[in-house]
């Protein structure tokens, strides 16, 4: 019995490790939604926000940082929009994004409040098909431009009901600088300074196989310094330039 609990521990141990490991190595691209809203002709649209999902690549549905809560769509009209969810995501394909709404939502017409059904919203999610492809160490943002005239309807018995008409617009916010080290080697520093704006710095190390890649940069032009052990010596790429959406790839790296 013993021997069988030591190897049920060991077998369980080398799959925990796997699936960390295959974890980590997972290129991510960062996910930021934002919500606004087209003016509508009503006091209120209030819905009741409890949870974002992201279906990425393979089908796999990954479950972003909310802030859960009661919003009102037209608090974010004329171009106002606030951040809902955000997260890391597998990098590739994403097609689909589900708003989970609880059961606290509601329109305000000529000062009355109804309940606004949304149904499908509370058990399966509002399910809003999405085509866009997210480039590892970038960061993105979705604006879910709601349109509240469209959205809300009038039954014929004086109830209100949502069928959401959104509008998913895509914004690259960032990019992200990659490249590779010889001696092959983990933890070597790897520091990006962007030249204009010494205060922009961002940073990374290498992994086990002397790769690198720095997410979330900022575009602009940066000095990538790559600082190894002694008695290696720090090596300096000039003049690195770095466009949102995009990998900005200086290949090997010599120390």
């Amino acid at each position: 019995m013993k021997r069988l609990l030591l190897l049920s521990f060991v077998v369980y141990s080398a799959l925990f490790t796997a699936c960390s490991d295959e974890a980590e190595n997972t290129p991510t691209a960062t996910l930021n939604i934002r919500m606004t809203d087209a003016p509508g002709n009503y006091d209120k649209v209030n819905i009741d926000l409890q949870s974002v999902e992201v279906t990425g690549p393979g089908g796999k549905n990954v479950t972003l940082n909310v802030n859960p809560g009661i919003y009102n769509l037209l608090d974010f009209a004329n171009g106002i929009d606030t951040l809902i969810a955000t997260g890391d995501v597998p990098a590739g394909q994403i097609s689909q994004i589900r708003l989970i709404l609880g059961v606290n939502n509601s329109v305000m017409v000529d000062s009355v409040v109804y309940p606004l059904a949304t149904p499908s919203a509370q058990q399966s999610g509002l399910k809003l098909q999405v085509n866009n492809t997210l480039a590892a160490g970038v960061s993105y943002m979705l604006l879910l431009d709601f349109d509240a005239n469209q959205s809300v309807v009038i039954q014929g018995n004086g109830s209100y009901s949502l069928k959401p008409v959104i509008r998913v617009v895509e914004t690259a916010i960032s990019g992200s600088i990659a490249g590779y080290v010889t001696p092959v080697a983990a933890g070597y520093a790897t520091v990006a300074t962007n030249i204009s704006d010494t205060t922009k710095v961002f940073s990374s190390v290498t992994n086990a196989t002397g790769n690198f890649l720095i997410k979330g940069v900022v575009a602009g032009t940066y000095n990538l310094v790559v600082t190894p052990p002694s008695p290696l010596v720090s090596d300096t790429i000039f003049n690195v330039v770095v466009t949102n959406g995009m990998t900005s790839n200086v290949g090997l790296v010599a120390l």
